[in-house]
């Protein structure tokens, strides 16, 4: 069977049903995933409710109806064999109705992400080619590259009008101080969140003619560069896209805000901008802002456990997953990282692995989450996991012995 096929499938098996009930992962892919075929659920006439959440567990899927999980899901080997999956993780699933990249030899950590997964799938319920601008924020917010299947839905939204490229700052923000002040991807050390460093910058690069961004970028570089990663600086200025169809038409300030509001327990704010209201803007974007100031926050004081290189804990579980985003990418690091946080007798993990670092981290924190009586997954280079906490020695010892071996 090809991706296009399986695609068939899972749109079939939707048409089927007079009612959905839709899971959609936390983050901007899971919410942009699951925004996109709840569009094409709604014109295809299908009802339909949609959840965000940081995980799902089999023990909430039973009972009667449908089930789609967007960006969840793959890595869970004893779902109901009759659960819809549109997903990119490494795939443990085996159900029938399964619509995953990976299965087919197409990489799902770079060429496709859950929303373009969810975007060819809505392809097949009906003509949803106004929907690809939601796959820019997939793309954006797991990291991955515009080539292979993101490519061509890339491309199939600039021939439609609906995506239009250009180059230019990529710091999602509501004006030029916002942009620096809240900036965590990439995180710029000695800049974000310093207000009054911000504004002798943009006072130093003030020209005849207004603020110059070149001399601005120029000093923000000098300033943050002795502990920031170069491919980090570079990433202040590059390929921007305005989607001509969102409520928030800069594609980084779109996945920015949907991936804050998803990860501080507002994703029905995020899903609600993907499904194109914007009565909470105004709410939102604060979210947002408040969100990465905490991230912003914690990253001051964040340290390495002793003894434990790479290993560090912080006191929010919320900020998990983009503070290891941070350590891993943003800081020049030699191996990879897990970020963890206490939350009841329920400890939540998040691991990435640097650029240039070679490690399929995704099965080893499922295989050391499972020794430890939890349970884990995610990508080659981006994983998470959930562990009792008094498991926690336990799997940094195993992570480690992993990683060594």
């Amino acid at each position: 069977m090809s991706l296009d096929a399986a695609a068939e499938t899972v749109a079939e098996q939707i048409r089927r049903q007079p009612f959905v009930e839709v899971y959609a992962h936390h983050d901007a892919d899971g919410i942009a995933a699951g925004a996109i075929l709840c569009h094409a659920m709604l014109r295809a006439g299908i009802r339909f409710r949609l959840r965000i959440k940081s995980e799902v567990s089999v023990a909430e899927l039973g009972g009667e109806g449908a089930k789609l999980l967007c960006d969840l899901g793959s890595g869970i080997e004893n779902l109901p064999g009759d659960t819809i999956v549109v997903d990119h993780h490494i795939p443990r699933f085996e159900g029938e109705f399964h619509a995953n990249p990976r299965l087919y030899g197409i990489d799902g950590d770079r060429e496709l992400s859950a929303a373009g997964m969810a975007y060819i799938v809505a392809q097949k319920i009906g003509d949803n080619r106004d929907l690809a601008g939601l796959v820019i924020p997939g793309i954006i917010g797991d990291d991955q590259e515009i080539k292979g299947k993101n490519l061509e839905i890339f491309n199939d939204g600039i021939g439609n009008g609906i995506v239009l490229p250009a180059r230019g700052l990529t710091l999602p923000g509501r004006d030029m101080t916002e942009r620096w002040y809240i900036a965590t991807n990439p995180y710029l050390s000695g800049i974000s969140g310093e207000e009054t460093v911000i504004a002798d910058l943009i006072d130093e690069a003030k020209g005849e003619n207004g603020t110059r961004l070149d001399t601005l970028i120029s000093l923000a570089v000098l300033r943050a560069a002795p502990q920031t990663a170069v491919e980090s600086l570079y990433a202040i200025y590059g390929d921007t896209y305005h989607l001509e169809r969102e409520v928030i038409d800069d594609a980084h300030a779109l996945t920015a805000v949907i991936d804050a509001c998803g990860k501080s327990g507002h994703g029905d704010l995020g899903a609600a901008l993907c499904l194109r209201s914007s009565h909470a803007l105004v709410k939102a974007w604060e979210i947002a802002r408040q969100h990465r100031m905490n991230v912003i926050t914690a990253l001051h004081s964040v340290q390495p456990i002793a003894g434990s290189a790479g290993v560090y804990e912080v006191q929010e579980a919320l900020l998990t997953s983009d503070i290891a985003d941070v350590l891993a990418r943003d800081q020049v690091q030699t191996m990879p990282v897990i970020v963890y946080a206490r939350n009841g007798e329920v400890c939540r993990i998040s691991a990435r692995c640097p650029r240039g670092v070679t490690a399929d981290i995704g099965l080893v924190v499922r295989e050391v989450a499972a020794a430890c009586g939890g349970n884990g997954g995610g990508h080659n280079h981006r994983a998470g996991a959930t562990i009792p906490c008094n498991q926690i020695p336990a799997f940094v010892n195993g992570w480690q012995g992993a990683l060594a071996a």
